[in-house]
């Protein structure tokens, strides 16, 4: 397809004075509609000028992939099939508008599920045609660190950003709102999967990360020695299978074979939850600021559906005051997958010329 970018008179001029100026003004008022289906939430929002969340509508699948401990592609993509007309007008409605009064369209288009990107592009792709305005492209980390700036404004870069997710865990050097340099990530499962394989080893159900932040709550964290995967040590890599195995093995018993032989003791269970998840805290928080440390950053920025563990919070607030460097925690619902972020971060590109075209493809 021949790459095409569309924009009102109005929008082309601004294009024109960037391109001549390198100076990119900002509409009076810029309201874009943001789209994201990476996974398994369809959301639609509207955010006016990278900063006012006008709304924000959220479903999840968590209904539809609990009985099979986890998102089972074909069902993500079919669901959102089913509800992205209906969630983009859930949103239009909240913000008590008209497509028409959108002056752009941001979507989701890497990384993910590539079927369910593939429904959030090619949605995205079609409205901007019929609108005829710009189109913008977002990646979903990117996105995840953006969401802070949604709710504080004092900001300031260079930071280390975290990005802690059930297929995500990386960490960042962010040089603005829209720069970021990765510096590591995970070599197996993310955190939020370790979070779900354990729930499941548990019998607790799906998705693990609440279910286990509420358990541990009555735990002892220090009732098992489960292993910290430190890597190198310079490493700023994760890795938490060999966590996930070892609580299976503690759960399971380390020679059981023929039979299986649980932990039934509400209390123990409880302890278990609360050891395994103070070792994965423990290795985010101590990689994020030994990050922080190497690049003498300003801050630390955090993102991802594992952000809203209560303890990964509170040891965060804790070591942020122990070192001076402010840190930043979305709220629990901007930690989840949502449109708001992806809207908020597409003004920001906008105002710096970073436009896509129609020949956009989803990457997986």
């Amino acid at each position: 397809m021949e790459k095409k970018e569309c924009f009102s008179p109005f929008q082309a001029w601004h294009k024109i004075i960037f391109l001549a100026t390198g100076i990119f003004l900002p509409f009076l008022c810029m309201l874009i509609l943001g789209i994201e289906t990476s996974c398994d939430e369809t959301s639609a929002a509207v955010v006016k000028d990278g900063k006012e969340i006008v709304s924000n509508v959220i479903l999840s699948q968590n209904t539809l992939h609990r009985e099979f401990g986890g998102v089972v592609p074909e069902i993500a993509c079919r669901a959102h099939l089913e509800s992205i007309i209906g969630i983009i007008d859930n949103a239009l409605c909240d913000a008590k508008m008209q497509l028409k009064e959108i002056d752009a369209i941001a979507v989701v288009n890497t990384p993910g599920l590539i079927g369910a990107l593939l429904i959030g592009v090619t949605a995205a792709k079609s409205l901007s045609m019929i609108l005829n305005v710009p189109f913008i492209a977002v990646d979903h980390l990117q996105a995840h660190i953006y969401a802070n700036n949604l709710e504080y404004h004092d900001i300031l870069y260079p930071a280390i950003s975290l990005v802690v997710s059930g297929g995500h865990t990386i960490l960042f050097l962010s040089e603005s709102e829209t720069r970021h340099i990765p510096l590591g990530w995970t070599i197996d499962d993310a955190a939020g999967e370790a979070f779900d394989k354990v729930s499941k080893i548990l019998g607790l159900g799906y998705p693990g990360g609440p279910i286990i932040d509420k358990l541990a709550k009555n735990g002892n964290p220090h009732a098992a020695t489960f292993p910290r995967a430190y890597l190198g040590k310079d490493s700023l890599d994760f890795s938490f299978s060999g966590l996930k195995t070892a609580v299976l093995y503690y759960y399971e018993g380390q020679n059981a074979r023929s039979s299986k032989v649980t932990i039934s003791d509400n209390q123990k269970v409880s302890d278990i939850a609360a050891s395994f998840q103070e070792a994965v805290v423990d290795v985010l928080v101590e990689k994020t600021f030994m990050a922080s440390k190497r690049y003498n950053v300003r801050g630390v920025l955090t993102g991802g559906g594992v952000v809203a563990n209560s303890r990964l919070r509170q040891r965060f607030k804790d070591k942020s005051k122990e070192l001076a460097i402010p840190v930043y925690c979305p709220s629990a619902l901007l930690c989840t997958d949502n449109a708001a972020m992806v809207a908020g971060l597409a003004y920001k590109k906008y105002l710096e010329g970073d436009i896509s075209g129609l020949d956009l493809e989803a990457i997986a």
